[in-house]
């Protein structure tokens, strides 16, 4: 039987969580817009801020009411003023930087991708677990309203078993951005096609075939990635991410009784439609928005974890990390895509 209706967000109310106090390491764009996003509708208060260049560190400080600026990323760990880090690096430096907090007694949310490859997301994950912290990936698409509603439409059955996934994101980028810069390990497979392979990864699992194509941008880095996947069960998946122009970042669930088609962008703020091959169509609703209206979400989901105690959360368990990783690495040992220090 076809539903009446789709089930209601089961998030809760980011005001409500508990309050924590968050030390920036890294404070870069995307730290930008977190910590506005917490400021406006949290509860969560940004203590200190922490750069390898003071001045940075005071300049973002100042713009944002934070109390604290150090010069350094040990300095920000040790702060007593602390209780969780939020991981802004570039992406090379996720590890490092996660490592750091976690020796200074400091839980950690990383920013995804959760590190450059499997071997450093396992060590993350290896060192919280010796030190009784909580450690998680800051994928923030997988905290918002939207995707708890689509969470509760696959458990349910209302799609049927699940046979495809389609997924893809592309962006235009300024010739100056870090994203064609080989020594940041640029490239469009860390910074936009973790949203995909992880999209994908979380609902398939891990694949048993991945067959990928690349094509190599003037910079250096890579430009275009397209894969095929297959799981056990006779699932079969499709991701492409490029660094060239903007794409919809369409992404579909396709299962045995009905379609789910996100908005675009899918990682964002927004809807989504179930349909069935009869035409009807169920219509869940969310504001479309940016990252000032949903980086917020992760903060308060950690915020929760960590008052209760816990190590991890379930919209992005370390485990899923790790596989979504384990997928970028065999992608880029087919390409023969190698990432400084490797």
């Amino acid at each position: 039987m076809t539903p009446q209706a789709l089930p209601a967000s089961r998030v809760p109310d980011p005001m409500d969580a508990p309050m924590l106090r968050w030390g920036i390491m890294g404070p870069g764009w995307i730290a930008e817009l977190f910590t506005r996003s917490l400021q406006a509708h949290t509860r969560q208060v940004v203590t200190a801020v922490g750069s390898r260049s003071l001045d940075r560190s005071q300049a973002f400080a100042a713009r944002h009411g934070i109390p604290a600026a150090y010069g350094s990323y040990e300095e920000l760990a040790a702060a007593d003023a602390v209780d969780v880090v939020y991981v802004a690096t570039p992406h090379n430096f996720h590890h490092a930087a996660a490592a750091v907090a976690l020796a200074a007694g400091k839980h950690v949310l990383i920013e995804k991708p959760i590190a450059m490859n499997a071997a450093e997301a396992r060590d993350i994950r290896d060192r919280a677990e010796a030190a009784g912290l909580f450690a998680a990936e800051a994928l923030w698409s997988f905290f918002l309203p939207k995707f708890d509603v689509a969470r509760q439409v696959i458990e349910s059955g209302t799609l049927g078993k699940l046979t495809t996934v389609i997924a893809e994101y592309g962006e235009h980028y300024d010739p100056s951005n870090r994203i064609f810069d080989p020594a940041l390990a640029g490239g469009p497979l860390l910074d936009l096609g973790t949203y995909p392979l992880a999209l994908i990864t979380t609902l398939l699992g891990e694949p048993s075939q991945v067959k990928a194509i690349g094509t190599d941008h003037d910079s250096g880095v890579n430009g275009q990635i397209s894969a095929i996947m297959s799981f056990p069960g006779g699932a079969q998946a499709i991701v492409n991410t490029q660094l060239h122009n903007f794409t919809p970042t369409a992404a579909s669930l396709v299962g045995r009784k009905a379609t789910l088609n996100f908005d675009g962008m899918f990682n964002r703020p927004g809807g989504f439609d179930v349909r069935y091959p009869d035409g009807t169509a169920l219509r869940y609703d969310e504001p479309a928005g940016s990252h000032f209206d949903g980086l917020h979400f992760q903060a308060a989901a950690a915020a929760r974890s960590i008052h209760a105690g816990g190590r991890g959360v379930p919209e992005r368990p370390l485990s899923e990390s790790i596989t979504t990783m384990d997928v970028a690495d065999e992608i880029r040992r087919q390409l023969g895509i190698v990432f400084p220090g490797e």
